[in-house]
């Protein structure tokens, strides 16, 4: 199979799950979650959903390409293609939140608003995709690049993290599943277009 043909059936199996998820799962799984909110479980993923705010991955990225771009040329794409998927990933993510509209979980608890309205900034309207799950999978879709054998460490974390969107009632299920597949799909567009060329070719045996 080639990559091609596993990025359409990965797209179009989240895509319908996804839809799935919006009909039938998204409020059921968040209601259950909220009854969750004064339990130890609860702290715990308020703790590991900071592991998705970008600015880490950013600044870490654009760190080592500038530190490296001359002594360590592979490294420096590493740590570009990292700044770059994630600033992809976050920028489409923002594009998308507000042409969207989707209500965010809060709403629903408070006045039992749930779906879309199209052009909205406010907080409270900025619930699809997940940013922070688009972070967690282009990071390790990035990480997965420079260090396949760890690929089924990298995507239990980042799964975990999107996880605690959920767990966190911060978004609905089908927010993580979208977020999650812009991240992973950010990086793999990145790589193929620029990352493979000889200017920009990552070969992690240099930056072990």
């Amino acid at each position: 199979m080639t990559a091609r043909h596993y990025w359409i059936i990965a797209s179009t199996t989240t895509l319908l799950f996804g839809l799935l998820s919006y009909f039938f799962l998204d409020i059921p799984t968040t209601l259950w979650f909220a009854s969750l909110k004064e339990t130890g479980f609860y702290r715990s993923f308020k703790l590991i959903t900071r592991m998705g705010e970008s600015q880490w991955y950013l600044a870490a990225g654009l760190l080592c390409y500038l530190l490296l771009r001359k002594a360590k040329p592979s490294a420096a794409s590493a740590g570009l293609l990292l700044f770059s998927s994630v600033a992809l990933s976050g920028l489409s993510a923002d594009l998308i939140k507000f042409l969207l509209g989707r209500a965010r979980p809060k709403l629903y608890f408070r006045e039992a608003i749930y779906g879309f309205d199209f052009f909205r900034l406010e907080h409270a309207w900025i619930s699809f995709p997940s940013g922070h799950s688009a972070t967690a999978f282009s990071v390790a879709s990035t990480l997965c690049l420079l260090f396949p054998r760890y690929r089924i460490v990298f995507f239990l974390w980042a799964t975990l993290i999107a996880f605690s969107r959920i767990a966190t009632t911060q978004h609905y299920l089908s927010d993580v599943l979208a977020g999650s597949l812009l991240g992973a799909a950010s990086t793999a567009f990145l790589y193929h277009r620029y990352f493979k060329t000889p200017s920009h070719a990552l070969i992690p045996s240099t930056i072990r």
